[in-house]
């Protein structure tokens, strides 16, 4: 890891930034851990003595990703991933910014554990983590948390996690009194009653591998009752992950009413779809499933027309002893923080994705709805900045990954591009070579 903290000239480069609505040639000059300019022409006479200036020769400048959903086990779970292994994960994936999730042991539930997870990351992660706080107690469903203490300590968005809150009144409850706070609901959409037994894609596929299926229904009528429940209360919701077509209509209806909704996908529902699963393959066993291609292509169009908000990486480190198991029996997660990008990259190979829109979805749109000070280049921002190299070819070799599980569905996967540097505060904490 470099620390160097000079001024850096990111010169000769393609800077895309969603913000000022930017794709062209340009150069970005980083200086005290901010941008200082971010246009055509800087140029080396115009930088600090002392500059490091990086010829990106045509490479891509955009802001560093920010990842709205990630797993990491501190506290209780540091066998799975510890801030230090998912922050090495992220820089290598381009993520300047990781948003951990509340189920960890104990739940991150009250203030003390919200200034935990800060100091804690602080004190060992390279990348900004921020925590996002249980919705209710103890992830019960039950009781809602102390929503406005919980956002002055630090926590930057309430969520129960993989859990769905069933109880129609504690949903409502939790949205009216989020709304006082400008606080934003973010729920899983999953009734566990319809999921019951099942562990992939209800459908033809299923019937075929003997596997107990999840129909779309079990996210839509989840879906529609939170739709109905922010019409009534006015709240700030989103939804954590979207799997269908049947999900997209929900949305979007939703959203032709004024509803001021949004939504994510996770970069595996966009890639890859329910016969990727192949032969029992656990790593690709995920919580909500994989689909249909006809979803995938739906999910796609929908992040394109920007009715998707967000791409994140749902990544959920699982270690050897929970997914080597017959598929049936394995956890549901895979790894995703390295892989988002390469993975992503896939959308704008196959002409199904400009950059700005992608780069928006991972990157300024997650900063606006958390309120955070990235996603952009504009001159004062932090220095939270990626190089991309957009056609190099590589093959991804598990062992190469720095998370602490490698439960990864893209293994021996064929990316184009990846990361070739990433600046976090105006310091380069990553760089491959």
């Amino acid at each position: 890891m470099l620390t160097d903290r000079r001024p850096i000239l990111l010169a000769n480069a393609r800077v895309i930034d969603p913000s000022r609505d930017f794709d062209g040639p340009g150069d970005v000059l980083i200086a005290d851990g901010v941008i200082r300019d971010a246009k055509r022409g800087i140029g080396a006479a115009g930088v600090p003595e002392g500059t490091d200036i990086v010829n990106c020769a045509g490479k891509i400048v955009a802001p560093g990703l920010i990842d709205m959903r990630a797993f990491v086990g501190e506290p209780g779970a540091s066998h799975r991933e510890t801030f230090a292994s998912a922050s090495q994960a992220a820089a290598a994936g381009g993520i300047t910014t990781i948003i951990c999730q509340p189920d960890t042991s104990p739940v991150i539930d009250n203030s003390a554990t919200v200034d935990f997870v800060l100091r804690r990351a602080r004190d060992t992660a390279i990348v900004n983590i921020h925590p996002m706080a249980a919705l209710t107690k103890g992830m019960q469903g039950q009781e809602m948390t102390e929503i406005g203490l919980l956002k002055a300590a630090g926590a930057v968005a309430f969520t129960d996690g993989d859990r769905s809150v069933t109880n129609a009144q504690v949903m409502r409850r939790a949205l009216t009194y989020a709304r006082d706070f400008d606080a934003l609901i973010v729920h899983h959409t999953e009734d566990p009653n319809l999921v019951g037994e099942g562990v992939m894609n209800e459908g033809e596929f299923a019937t075929r591998l003997g596997l107990a299926g999840i129909p779309t229904a079990a996210e839509a009528i989840m879906l529609e009752r939170d739709m109905r429940l922010a019409g009534l209360t006015g709240g700030r919701y989103h939804a954590a992950s979207l799997t269908s077509i049947e999900s997209l209509e929900i949305l979007k209806r939703a959203r032709d009413n004024g509803l001021h909704v949004s939504a994510s996908v996770s970069i595996n529902h966009v890639t890859l779809n329910e016969n990727d699963i192949g032969p029992y393959r656990t790593f690709l066993k995920l919580a909500p499933p994989l689909r249909t291609e006809e979803d995938r292509k739906a999910l796609v169009e929908a992040l394109a027309s920007g009715l998707i908000d967000v791409v994140m990486s749902d990544h959920n480190p699982q270690d050897v002893e929970v997914k080597r198991l017959p598929f049936a029996e394995a956890a549901s997660g895979a790894v995703g923080l390295q892989t988002m990008l390469p993975a992503a990259l896939r959308l704008i190979h196959n002409g199904e994705m400009d950059f700005k829109t992608l780069i928006r979805a991972m990157s300024t749109r997650p900063a606006e709805l958390l309120g955070l000070p990235g996603g952009t280049l504009r001159a004062g921002a932090p220095a939270d900045v990626i190089v991309i190299d957009a056609d190099t070819p590589w093959v991804l070799d598990r062992d190469d990954l720095k998370s602490l599980c490698k439960n990864t569905p893209f293994d021996d996967a064929r990316f184009s591009g990846r990361v070739t540097r990433t600046i976090v505060g105006g310091r380069t904490v990553y760089e491959h070579v």
